[in-house]
């Protein structure tokens, strides 16, 4: 099976930074999705987070989602799609150049799985500051391709410490047995979904309880499957 990456968010929570795991899931992690500033996170936080994932040699991504801070950007907004392109760009402008992909965050990234309008709107405002990066979103869907036919690489995202609905897509956070926290069965669920051949990146969050541990068997049980 062809190397995977094993990719998780960051910059958002000051608290994980300051207490070591930002540092730690680094250890884990072969590439990371920066906050732009909009949905959570500080200046401060974000350039501290791009630092160090370079410092670890762990490529640097871009996070960009709704600017809705009191929701953590996880509650869709109603957005027209020429004004969610231009903050998609301004966000991206604000956080530099310094990305070797994009991810959509939050509710802007599970809205964007199946509505090709804020899929085409990502697209743009991505557009409108660089094409030279892979935007990344969940394999198997919809959004890939119009990222795609925008003339973008894309990765396939799968996730590890999330739960799935029959569909394929996300089960929501506020429903029960939405999180994955235990390290073994977050490892299990990475390499099944690995194995289906149209995953390029694994996700864990870090603010999920044990994200350290989550990675770090991640890590360790995918590794063993590409060899």
């Amino acid at each position: 099976m062809p190397y995977v990456d094993i990719n998780c968010d960051m910059g958002e929570i000051a608290d994980l930074h300051a207490n070591g795991t930002q540092r730690e899931l680094l250890r884990w992690c072969t590439s990371v999705n920066v906050s732009c500033g909009a949905h959570a996170g500080d200046e401060t936080l974000i350039r501290a987070t791009i630092a160090d994932a370079q410092a670890a040699g762990v490529r640097v991504g871009a996070h960009p989602g709704y600017p809705d801070p009191a929701n953590f950007g996880r509650i869709a907004m109603d957005m027209p799609p020429g004004d969610l392109a231009r903050e998609i760009t301004r966000q991206l402008v604000w956080f530099g150049p310094d990305a070797t992909h994009v991810k959509p965050h939050g509710a802007l990234y599970n809205v964007a799985v199946h509505n090709k309008v804020v899929a085409e709107a990502i697209a743009a405002g991505v557009a409108a500051w660089r094409r030279d990066v892979i935007l990344v979103g969940l394999a198997g869907s919809p959004m890939l391709d119009v990222f795609r036919a925008a003339g973008f690489p894309v990765w396939g995202e799968a996730f590890a410490d999330r739960a799935y609905e029959p569909d394929g897509t996300l089960r929501a956070r506020t429903k029960p047995g939405a999180l994955i926290s235990d390290p073994e069965a977050a490892a299990d669920q990475a390499i099944r979904l690995a194995s289906r051949g149209d995953v390029q990146t694994i996700c864990i969050h870090s603010d999920t309880p044990g994200a350290t541990a989550i990675a770090r068997a991640v890590r360790l049980a995918v590794d063993k499957l590409v060899r």
